[in-house]
C-alpha cells in the first residue's frame, strides 16, 4: 500500500509540472497576431492588383444594379 501511495504522489508531482505553462498563451497570441498581420499584408497586395480591382468593381456594380 505504501508503494502505491509513492507512485500516486510521484505521478501527481509530474502532472503538476506538466500543467505549468505560464506565459504560453502570450507567446501563442503573439505568433497568431504576426501570422494574421502577414496574411493581411499579402491579401492587401493581391487586392490592390488591377485584375482583382476590376473583378471586384464588376461584382459590386452588378450587385447594385439588380432589379427587384
Amino acid at each position: 500500500m505504501a508503494s502505491l501511495r509513492r507512485v500516486v504522489r510521484r505521478l501527481a508531482r509530474r502532472l503538476k509540472l506538466l500543467g505549468n505553462e505560464a506565459g504560453m498563451s502570450t507567446a501563442e497570441y503573439a505568433v497568431g497576431t504576426v501570422a494574421a498581420v502577414a496574411f493581411a499584408a499579402v491579401l492587401y497586395k493581391v487586392v490592390r492588383t488591377p485584375a482583382v480591382q476590376s473583378a471586384l468593381t464588376d461584382i459590386i456594380t452588378s450587385a447594385l444594379h439588380v432589379s427587384l
